[in-house]
């Protein structure tokens, strides 16, 4: 009988954890974070790989930063397609697209005219197609739970929120730079 007993309370104690364990998480994902000003316009991005944060700027005032997920090998620059490396250096946002299979996009102009020659150097392609991307279509539930794991082919990810505010407040042509 006391045996059933002691069996019986950490089976309470065990689902009462697991209970307190969801409801932080889900408080976690659904918690608001600060928005961008309104009307906001960004000049410049900087991303710190090593912190996971990409930092938006507006005249050299920084407006925002966000906490990212990487490609699956985050450590060391991109040198060829495939890699799932993000890259790193100077760059610029060279598209928009509202349409993407992530929510929405930002382009970044990876490859360069070097990064170009450096894979070529090694029989490779650079490969490209780098973006700044919210989370897969049909996916967006996952929220900030995708800041967890490095999970994209290289490019920089955000929640679709976070993503749809930047879509806004950034324009073509504005500079990247991408730390290590």
């Amino acid at each position: 009988m006391k045996r059933n007993k002691n069996r019986h309370n950490w089976l309470k104690i065990i689902t009462t954890v697991f209970l307190l364990l969801i409801l932080g998480i889900t408080v976690y994902n659904l918690y608001p974070e600060p928005r961008l000003p309104k009307n906001a316009v960004v000049d410049k991005l900087v991303v710190y790989k090593s912190k996971r944060i990409l930092s938006a700027y507006a005249q050299g005032k920084l407006l925002k930063s966000y906490r990212i997920s990487l490609g699956g090998e985050p450590i060391g620059a991109k040198k060829i397609e495939g890699d799932l490396k993000t890259p790193e250096g100077l760059y610029y946002i060279n598209d928009k697209n509202q349409y993407s299979g992530y929510h929405k996009n930002l382009g970044i102009s990876y490859p360069n005219d070097q990064n170009i020659a450096y894979a070529r150097s090694l029989g490779k392609t650079a490969g490209g197609d780098i973006k700044i991307h919210g989370l897969r279509n049909g996916m967006g539930f996952i929220g900030k739970l995708q800041r967890w794991t490095d999970w994209t082919f290289g490019c920089m990810a955000l929640t679709n929120t976070e993503i749809d505010e930047l879509y806004q407040a950034v324009p073509i042509g504005t500079p990247i730079a991408i730390n290590p």
